[in-house]
């Protein structure tokens, strides 16, 4: 299934969707840039916990909004700080000619404990707590099919008492709420925050898959996926905050 079928059916269904995150008309959400070209987000700051948990709050203090969302397709320098990103996804061997940094899922920032919704009915494919400094955490991919194609959505960050008492595959109804941002101590050592990610092809992989890779792989990664705003519908919302202030 190429690409472009998953987005084709994801734009016809758009208005099925139901917000990942409670979010209301009113509610002003502000863009997160945390790529190469942010002179204002840097290693002084990623590489303490603390630090960059402060940063995130100024961030969304500073422009009144309830999340701070951004990250397709960014190229971050940020994860520099953890190993587990200089593995090559194509082999175990670590591999440091081209580090891992092109992003391919939508992050979206706010507290702890921020109830997160099933943007569409499916079964769970997997779960796991990927404990590693830099990882997810705990994890829960859902599998869903929608005018006969078969898609993936993972949602990473999550709180571990959220991989408690579920099982593989349970169905997950549209809007019902399966989980919550996760405390950095459970979510892979990150200020809190959602990972969300569209996969087509999920292989062998079980409770996780590359949500970072090499911009060398970009183009790989980007075909076996879509743009998770045609699920999550976001960015409408960036832009008519921008408009608001300006």
């Amino acid at each position: 299934m190429k690409d472009l079928d998953i987005s084709a059916v994801l734009e016809r269904n758009a208005n099925d969707f139901f917000p990942v995150v409670p979010f209301s008309a009113g509610d002003n959400l502000a863009a997160l840039n945390l790529s190469k070209t942010n002179p204002q987000f840097s290693s002084s700051i990623y590489n303490d916990m603390t630090v960059f948990s402060d940063w995130i709050d100024l961030q969304r203090t500073s422009e009144n909004a309830r999340y701070l969302v951004g990250g397709y397709r960014e190229n971050r320098d940020m994860y520099r700080r953890s190993e587990l990103f200089d593995q090559n996804l194509s082999d175990n061997h670590l591999s440091k000619d081209e580090p891992r940094s092109f992003h391919l899922g939508t992050d979206i920032w706010a507290p702890a404990g921020t109830p997160v919704s099933a943007v569409i009915g499916g079964m769970i494919h997997s779960f796991a707590f990927n404990d590693h400094f830099g990882d997810y955490g705990a994890t829960i991919i859902l599998q869903h099919q929608l005018e006969t194609v078969n898609f993936y959505t993972l949602y990473g960050h999550l709180s571990l008492a959220d991989l408690q008492g579920i099982r593989v595959g349970q169905f997950i109804t549209r809007g019902e709420t399966f989980a919550h941002f996760g405390p950095p101590e459970e979510n892979g050592h990150w200020p809190p925050h959602l990972h969300f990610q569209v996969i087509l092809d999920i292989g062998n992989w079980q409770g996780d898959y590359p949500g970072v890779c090499k911009p060398g792989e970009a183009d790989k990664f980007l075909r076996n996926g879509a743009n998770p705003d045609l699920l999550l519908k976001l960015n409408r919302y960036l832009a008519a905050s921008k408009e608001s202030t300006s």
